[in-house]
C-alpha cells in the first residue's frame, strides 16, 4: 500500500499503552487475547559509539548517517530549501544556493511535506500526529521569524497539497473532510484560512498543478497504483473537462506536471498508448496531447527551466539508476548531464522571469547506496555540477558501503524479473554468504540504489541482500506493472521463489540460508510466501503489514480505496469477497513454520494493526518462535531515530540468529 500523491499513497486504530517501543516474544497468546509486551525498551535507546579499526560500526552509525530529503529551489533562484532528519525527526532547513550553513526552520513533531510561497518569502508545510497522516497546513517565514496555521487537521481528514496561485493568494489541495472517504477539491485563502469546496470527488481526486493565472487546476483521478486519468478543472465554475481518460489505463501525473508560463499548455510524461513514460504537452485550444521526446525507459521528473522556461529537465530511469537530461522547447534537442554522481535524482528549477537573474539553474539532489542525500547546483548553460550539500556519515567510511548490481532472470512463465543485489565482501572461510530478500512496498514501487542504512549494515556483516522487482513493480514498463492484478496477485508472491532458484544456480549466495523481508505491501509478501512456500526460506521479517485482505480492504484509509478496487478489487463484490478470503495470508497461516519477526506502529491510518496481531496469534498457534514489536508513537513506518534505534538493533539481532551469522 503506497504514499498517495505520492504523499499519501509513497500507509483502525487498537489503544495501546503510549509510552515506547515494546517487544513481546511469548508464544502463549491465543485468539482474542490481549498481546502483552515481556518487556519495555527505555524512551531514548542508547547511541553506542563503533569499535576502532576495521571492527564493525554499531548499526547506530548507519541509521545516524543521513543527507538532505525532499529539496527545493526558491522562486528567485537564491535560497534552497530542504528536510532532513538529523536531528532524530523530518524538519525544514534553508541555505544559500552557493551552500554554506543551513538554518533550521521548524522544530516540532516532524515536517510531512513543504512549498515554497511564490513570492520566495514563506514556505507552506504539513505536519501530522505521530505519523496519523492527518495533517495541519502552516506558514512560515524564509528566516524562521514568523509562523502561523494555515488550516489545523480536520477531524478524520487526510489531505494532499495542490499548490500555490501565482499570487499566492490562494492554495489548491485535495481532502476527505466531507465524508472521510472520498477526496474533494478545495481552494484556501492563505490570509484568512477560509476555505471552499470547489468539486465533490469520488474516491481519489488530486490535485496537480495550478494555472499561471489561478484560474485551472489540473486535477487527477487515481485508476490504480499506476495510472490515473487526467481533467482540467476550472476554479470559479466548478467544469471538470477531461484531458485523458483512456480505456487502457495509463499513467499521467506522477512524475509531475508543469504550466508553460502563459497558461496555454502544460508540460507532463504519460505512458498513454505505450510501455514507457515519454515526454508529453498539452495545449488548451486545441485539446490534444502532443508527444516530444521518448525512450526505452521512464521519463520522470518534469521540471520546467531556463530563465525564460524554455528548457524542460527530467530523468530517464533505467534498471533503478536514473541520468539527467534537458529538452529544448524551441530546437526539440535533448542534452545529457554526465558529470552526476550515480544514484536517484530529484529535480528543482525556479521560474524562470526576465527581471530575475540567475534563473539558469537546477537544483539536483542526489540518493545512492553511498549518499544518504547530496545536494548539487547545475548551470544550465554548461551542466557543470557544483556540490553544495554534502551527506552527513556519522563516521563511517563511504568506502565499505556497497554499490549494487542489477540481476536479470526469468521466472518459470517466461516473464524477465529484476532484482538489486548487494554482496559483502568474501569471508576467510571462502563460504558463501546468506542472503536476505528486502520486499517493496507498493504494490507498484520499484527497488531502487538508495541509500538505506539497515541493508549497508547487514552487508557490512556478512549478510547479502537480494531486493526483488517481482511482476507489478513499476520501472519496467506499462504491462509489468499490471502482471499482479487481482487474480495474478498470487503470481508475484511466486516470482520470489523463481528469484530464489536462480541465486542458487547463480552460486554466490547461500540460498539455504535465505530470510525474506517486508514493510506495507512487502510485508504481505513476506506473509504470503512463507504460508505458500514453507520450506523456501529460513525466517521472515513482517513490517506493518496484511494478514486477511477482507478486512484490510474493508478499513483501507480514503488514500487507498480508488486504487484498490483496480489492483485487488471490489470487496463489496461476493466474488473478491470469496477470492481473499481463500487467498489471504491468515488462511494458510497454519502452513508457517519458520520464525518470524512482526512490529506495527499504533497510529498507522494505512494498515490496521489489528492485521499485524491476528498474525501473531495464528502464527503462534503453530508453536513457532514469534517476535512482536508494537511502537506506539509512529505510523506506517519508524520515523523517529529512537525508534528507529530500537527496532532495527532487535531485527538485526533476529536476522543473524536465525542466518546463523555471528554478531
Amino acid at each position: 500500500m503506497k504514499i498517495l500523491s505520492r504523499v499519501l499513497k509513497t500507509a483502525l486504530l487498537v489503544p495501546l499503552v503510549a509510552c515506547s517501543p515494546q517487544l513481546s516474544n511469548s508464544g502463549k497468546d491465543t485468539a482474542g487475547e490481549k498481546l502483552s509486551p515481556e518487556f519495555i525498551a527505555p524512551q531514548e535507546e542508547s547511541i553506542r559509539a563503533g569499535l576502532a579499526g576495521d571492527a564493525p560500526a554499531d548499526i547506530a552509525r548507519y541509521l545516524m548517517a543521513r543527507g538532505a530529503g525532499p529539496t527545493a529551489l526558491s522562486p528567485d533562484s537564491t535560497r534552497v530549501a530542504y528536510q532532513s532528519s538529523i536531528t532524530g525527526q523530518p524538519q525544514l532547513y534553508v541555505m544559500a544556493k552557493s551552500g554554506g550553513a543551513a538554518q533550521q526552520l521548524t522544530f516540532g513533531n516532524g515536517v510531512t511535506f513543504f512549498h515554497w510561497t511564490p513570492n520566495g518569502q514563506a514556505l507552506v508545510y504539513g505536519a501530522d500526529n505521530d505519523g496519523n497522516e492527518q495533517e495541519s497546513y502552516y506558514i512560515i517565514s524564509a528566516d524562521g521569524v514568523s509562523e502561523r496555521m494555515l488550516l489545523p487537521a480536520a477531524k478524520g481528514g487526510f489531505r494532499v497539497f495542490g499548490g500555490f496561485s501565482n499570487d499566492g493568494q490562494s492554495i489548491a489541495y485535495a481532502s476527505t473532510e466531507r465524508n472521510g472517504l472520498d477526496f474533494d477539491i478545495y481552494v484556501a485563502d492563505t490570509t484568512t484560512g477560509v476555505s471552499r469546496r470547489i468539486y465533490e470527488g469520488k474516491y481519489g481526486f488530486f490535485v496537480n498543478a495550478v494555472s499561471p493565472d489561478g484560474s485551472k487546476l489540473v486535477v487527477s483521478e487515481t485508476v490504480g497504483e499506476d495510472a490515473d486519468n487526467l481533467y482540467l478543472l476550472e476554479v470559479t465554475s466548478g467544469q471538470l473537462t477531461t484531458v485523458s481518460k483512456p480505456k487502457s489505463r495509463a499513467n499521467h501525473t506522477s512524475q509531475g506536471v508543469v504550466w508553460q508560463a502563459d497558461g496555454q499548455a502544460f508540460y507532463f510524461a504519460t505512458n498513454k498508448d505505450r510501455e514507457f513514460t515519454a515526454l508529453s504537452k498539452y495545449t488548451l485550444n486545441s485539446g490534444l496531447i502532443e508527444t516530444l521526446y521518448e525512450t526505452g525507459a521512464d521519463i520522470e521528473n518534469i521540471t520546467l527551466c531556463g530563465a525564460h522556461s524554455e528548457l524542460i529537465a527530467f530523468t530517464k530511469n533505467e534498471d533503478g539508476f536514473d541520468s539527467l537530461h534537458t529538452y529544448a522547447l524551441s530546437t526539440k534537442e535533448t542534452t545529457t548531464a554526465s558529470l552526476l554522481p550515480e544514484g536517484v535524482y530529484s529535480l528543482s528549477c525556479a521560474p524562470g522571469t526576465d527581471d530575475i537573474p540567475g534563473t539558469n539553474d537546477i537544483i539536483v539532489r542526489v540518493n545512492a547506496w553511498n549518499r544518504p542525500g547530496d545536494i548539487y547546483h547545475i548551470n544550465l548553460l554548461t551542466l557543470k555540477p557544483t556540490r553544495i550539500y554534502a551527506s552527513n556519515y556519522a563516521g563511517l567510511s563511504t568506502d565499505k558501503l556497497v554499490k549494487p548490481v542489477s540481476v536479470h532472470m526469468p521466472a518459470r512463465d517466461g516473464v524477465m524479473l529484476q532484482g538489486l543485489l548487494y554482496m559483502p565482501e568474501p569471508n576467510a572461510q571462502g563460504t558463501l554468504p546468506p542472503v536476505v530478500f528486502e520486499v517493496h512496498g507498493g504494490p507498484t514501487e520499484q527497488a531502487r540504489p538508495y541509500y538505506n542504512g539497515p541493508l549497508q549494515y547487514l552487508v557490512g556483516n556478512g549478510i547479502a541482500v537480494f531486493q526483488p522487482n517481482v511482476r507489478g513493480s513499476s520501472g519496467f514498463g506499462r504491462n509489468y506493472s499490471q502482471l499482479d492484478d487481482k487474480e495474478k496477485r498470487l503470481d508475484s508472491v511466486r516470482d520470489l521463489i523463481d528469484m530464489l532458484a536462480y541465486l542458487k544456480t547463480d552460486n554466490r549466495v547461500d540460498t539455504s540460508r535465505a530470510a525474506v523481508s517486508g514493510g506495507s505491501y512487502g510485508g504481505y509478501v513476506v506473509n504470503a510466501v512463507l504460508a505458500a512456500y514453507p520450506d523456501a526460506f529460513a525466517a521472515g521479517v513482517s513490517r506493518y503489514s496484511v494478514a486477511d485482505w477482507v478486512s484490510a480492504l474493508e478499513v483501507a484509509s480514503p488514500a487507498l480505496k480508488a486504487s484498490d478496487i483496480v489492483e485487488y478489487g471490489d470487496i463489496s463484490d461476493p466474488y473478491w469477497r470469496e477470492f481473499y478470503t481463500e487467498n489471504s495470508p491468515i488462511r494458510q497461516a497454519d502452513q508457517i513454520k519458520v520464525p518470524v519477526l512482526f512490529s506495527h506502529g499504533v497510529m498507522d491510518p494505512r494498515i490496521d494493526i489489528a492485521e499485524t496481531e491476528t498474525m501473531v496469534r495464528a502464527v503462534r498457534s503453530n508453536g513457532v518462535d514469534v517476535t512482536y514489536i508494537r511502537i506506539p508513537d509512529e505510523g506506517h513506518g519508524w520515523r523517529k531515530l529512537k525508534n528507529r534505534l530500537f527496532y532495527y538493533r532487535r531485527q538485526t539481532e533476529f536476522l543473524e540468529k536465525h542466518l546463523g551469522v555471528k554478531p
